[in-house]
């Protein structure tokens, strides 16, 4: 055992890189809970913009273009969810976990083709001086343009909830809809372009896993990602920050417990993988006594009556 292995700066990198697939899904489930849906279908979406963002990036040689379609692959897959609970007026719940088989199967089938190939990397952005500087430097200023993306998005998502029209429209929907339909505002509008913005950052979380996290493609290579997505919006009371530090807890856990396994603690390596979930379960249960209240009409069925 051997804890000097273990360097702080790189355990602290380690932990933004870990971070951000959940991060950018659980930015956009938060602002589709914000609305009043409640989509289950996360991990589904995910493993979508993985396969898409992988294929695109092998075929055309860009991890950019592979990011855009990833993006575009996770919110055609929630066009899909808003068409079955917006239209069809099915059960969230229901259709969120179909949503999640379906997307775990087209995965599978679209991903057959590209297994064992290594997609061209994107480059870091060291940006000059301040990339130079001791711990901090190689802490924050070292990494793909997606962890600074992600970083960007939650407070743009932020200021979008908390100081814009539109986003005192969007939390009046998820609050009270049939209030909002009352005041003339287009509620299904208003959610299916909020689902399609949660499909499309769980597509870049999902490509971001198979394109920079772990560059290869692997049948179901999200590994519950969506799931603990889900659950940190929870954790985070529905606001951006809380996403943000609960992505971070998630994340360093994951990383610490690679770091411990390969500094040589006698650790079994099941209790490693659990871990991170175990964490997750342990932080629900103590935020659960918060009772911090979700948005009044999450979960519910709209039905426009005039």
């Amino acid at each position: 055992m051997d804890l000097s292995s273990i360097s702080p700066e790189l355990l602290l990198a380690s932990l933004m890189v870990a971070a951000t697939p959940i991060l950018l899904a659980a930015v956009g489930e938060l602002i589709v809970e914000r609305a009043g849906v409640l989509n289950l279908g996360v991990e589904g979406m995910m493993i979508t913009g993985a396969i898409c963002g992988f294929a695109v990036t092998i075929e055309s040689g860009s991890p950019t273009l592979g990011f855009v379609a990833a993006a575009a692959g996770g919110a055609g897959l929630s066009l899909l969810f808003a068409l079955l609970t917006q239209f069809a007026l099915a059960n969230q719940v229901a259709s969120g976990l179909a949503l999640t088989l379906f997307g775990l199967g087209l995965s599978a089938l679209l991903g057959q083709g590209y297994v064992g190939l290594k997609p061209p990397l994107m480059a870091d952005i060291h940006i000059p001086g301040l990339s130079d500087i001791p711990y901090l430097g190689t802490v924050l200023f070292t990494h793909d343009p997606m962890v600074y993306f992600g970083l960007l998005l939650v407070a743009a998502v932020w200021w979008f909830l908390n100081r814009t029209r539109g986003g005192l429209v969007l939390r009046a929907v998820g609050e009270n809809h049939a209030a909002a339909h009352a005041l003339g505002y287009k509620v299904v509008r208003i959610r299916v372009l909020a689902i399609m913005f949660g499909g499309a950052c769980a597509g870049l979380g999902g490509a971001y896993i198979s394109l920079i996290r772990v560059p290869q493609w692997t049948e179901g290579m999200t590994a519950g990602a969506g799931w603990i997505a889900l659950a940190l919006v929870v954790f985070a009371s529905w606001k951006p920050g809380r996403v943000l530090l609960g992505a971070y807890l998630f994340g360093g856990v994951t990383v610490l417990q690679l770091n411990l396994q390969a500094a040589g603690i006698a650790i079994p390596v099941e209790y490693l993988s659990m871990s991170p979930y175990l964490i997750t379960i342990l932080v629900l249960v103590i935020m659960s006594a918060d009772r911090s209240r979700a948005p009044g009409s999450l979960g519910r069925i709209f039905h426009a009556s005039g």
